[in-house]
């Protein structure tokens, strides 16, 4: 039977799988929600894992072209046109070696993964971030 237009949707959660225990998973999950409503996105799919600096650093060369580790790389999925579906939003890569505060790396890759850019914006990002770790 086709839905109907008038019913309201029961909302998506957000699925959320985290590698690795450098941070708490509930505390993954409520940033991870947060830093994604904030840009009006409320369901699909992630990833977080916290690696080691061998292993960021090999991310880090391998798609950035940057050689040596780094805190904090977000891998998005489907950008702004997902697919029907589950949407996935793509992965967010942790180096708690490399890393002054885990919750803002969570923070920050997640605002990565739905678009946003502090090397190209004015400032927005940052300012979200701050915003979003207050709360």
């Amino acid at each position: 039977m086709p839905e109907d237009p008038g019913q309201a949707r029961p909302p998506r959660a957000l699925d959320l799988d985290v590698v690795g225990d450098a941070l708490d998973e509930e505390e993954v999950h409520r940033l991870a929600a947060l830093s994604l409503a904030s840009a009006g996105v409320e369901d699909g799919h992630l990833a977080v894992e916290f690696v080691a600096a061998e292993r960021i650093a090999e991310l880090n060369r391998e798609h950035r072209g940057k050689d040596g580790p780094t805190d904090v790389l977000s891998f998005p999925v489907d950008g702004a046109d997902p697919v029907p579906g589950t949407r996935e939003l793509g992965d967010v890569v942790i180096c708690p070696e490399q890393t002054h505060d885990l919750a803002e790396a969570v923070v920050h890759g997640c605002l990565h993964l739905v678009g946003m850019d502090h090397e190209t914006d004015q400032g927005e990002m940052l300012a979200l971030q701050r915003e979003i770790l207050s709360w």
